[in-house]
């Protein structure tokens, strides 16, 4: 890959997340002042910044708590910042469950509960129903993490499973008004997912969590299996009054990331198409479509002409087979570099949060000539690919993408150029 390859690359990505900046969204997008208090809580990768950019741009006392991952904290001034583990929860994540819990206490119809809410939000917010422990919403997460099932199935069986998603903490806050401003993170932008929804009822029934466990074949720990069998501790549904008079706005998402990508490379003199912002599926299997769609372009200019940029975001998964590390964009990455092998191609592939897995990359960078070099070091490729050991692969090349935490995250970031 040229350094002009990977410089353009980069201002792609760089072009999505600005789109996705806090303040500008959050501006757009205030509720009024209440006659009472204005209380702040929050969660998901990219809340520290996001309530930092909300104390800038509000105007009137404040007061709140917040959750994100470790190493993602920020400074603000009125609204505390905790951290907690991600993706599987831990005390520290029970303790900031508890603490938003407690800022929403007691509030009265005049005050104003402003829910700012991000991908990720789903570990960082753990609350097991009674009578379990946080090492059984642990091991829940571990199942579901590797099971390669799509968000949209893990987030309705955790909301099962839940004291604050799938609403319940808007239900805690009653009859305060919540102005729920979501960064969406996941495909179609249905705020009832983001985080597992803390503040915004779902649609999903209990029977629904259980027709999906069946239907991906899921093997739940004994415990939660029996609970997700009753009918105990289900989730508020969207008509219950509590919610009456609440808002939910989707203040940025990967569709308008991927836009904004799209006419910084047209600016560039580089046209850009978009093929999806909700792409779901494996992430290997994605990898292998779009090198085929790439194939197609290099050599009959169909179905788009060169020279173009191809964009896509969604969330893929990954089902964990062997023992290596990676995330799902370097998965797919490799995927599409071994399919995409001696093609005149670069790509990038990063998670716009900053982080692709539990490692320190969001991404990484590959061309039509990246397997080869990998061989030439003595590495297989499809070793790597095989034991879901993606960042090894492009740790050897020295093309991971470490852009470190971003304070968004409006999911995956796919970008292929084919000049």
């Amino acid at each position: 890959m040229t350094v002009d390859d990977h410089s353009f690359l980069t201002g792609l990505f760089n072009a999505a997340i600005t789109a996705a900046d806090a303040d500008l969204v959050l501006a757009a997008n205030l509720p009024e002042r209440p006659k009472g208090k204005t209380v702040v809580v929050g969660a998901g990768k990219g809340a520290a910044q996001l309530a930092a950019a909300f104390e800038r741009v509000w105007d009137g006392p404040l007061e709140g708590v917040v959750v994100t991952r470790y190493g993602y904290g920020y400074p603000t001034e009125q609204i505390r910042v905790l951290e907690a583990s991600h993706p599987v929860p831990d005390e520290a994540g029970l303790a900031a469950t508890a603490a938003l819990f407690e800022a929403v206490r007691g509030l009265g119809p005049d005050d104003l509960v402003v829910a700012l809410i991000c991908g990720g939000g789903s570990a960082l917010l753990p609350c097991p129903p009674e009578g379990f422990t946080l090492e059984d919403e642990a091991e829940l997460s571990r199942v579901l993490l590797s099971s390669g099932a799509p968000i949209s199935v893990m987030n309705t069986i955790r909301k099962q499973f839940s004291g604050i998603k799938g609403g319940r903490l808007a239900v805690a806050a009653a009859p305060a008004k919540v102005v729920s401003l979501v960064v969406s993170d996941v495909p179609f932008d249905d705020p009832a997912q983001v985080a597992s929804g803390p503040t915004v009822p779902d649609t999903k029934t209990r029977e629904d969590a259980r027709h999906m466990a069946k239907a991906w074949k899921l093997t739940l720990p004994p415990k939660v299996q029996a609970w997700l069998d009753g009918e105990l501790g289900q989730a508020p549904r969207p008509e219950d009054p509590a919610f009456d008079g609440n808002e939910v706005r989707i203040v940025a998402s990967a569709h308008l990331s991927l836009e904004a990508a799209a006419a910084a490379s047209r600016n560039l003199g580089v046209p850009a198409v978009i093929l999806s912002d909700a792409i779901e599926g494996e992430a290997r299997d994605v990898g292998k479509v779009h090198a085929a769609i790439a194939r197609e372009v290099s050599i009959r200019n169909q179905p788009f002409q060169k020279p173009v940029v191809i964009l896509s975001g969604g969330e893929t998964t990954v089902t964990l087979h062997g023992r290596g590390r990676g995330g799902r964009n370097t998965e797919f990455l490799l995927s599409f570099a071994l399919a995409a092998e001696g093609l005149p191609v670069s790509a990038l592939a990063a998670d716009t949060d900053g982080i692709d897995g539990s490692e320190d990359n969001a991404g990484a960078f590959a061309d039509g000539e990246s397997m080869g070099r990998l061989r030439e070091r003595g590495i297989n490729p499809s070793v790597l690919l095989a034991e879901n050991d993606a960042y090894t692969a492009f740790e050897a090349l020295d093309d991971l993408f470490v852009p470190g935490p971003t304070g968004t995250n409006v999911n995956d970031f796919r970008a292929i150029l084919l000049r």
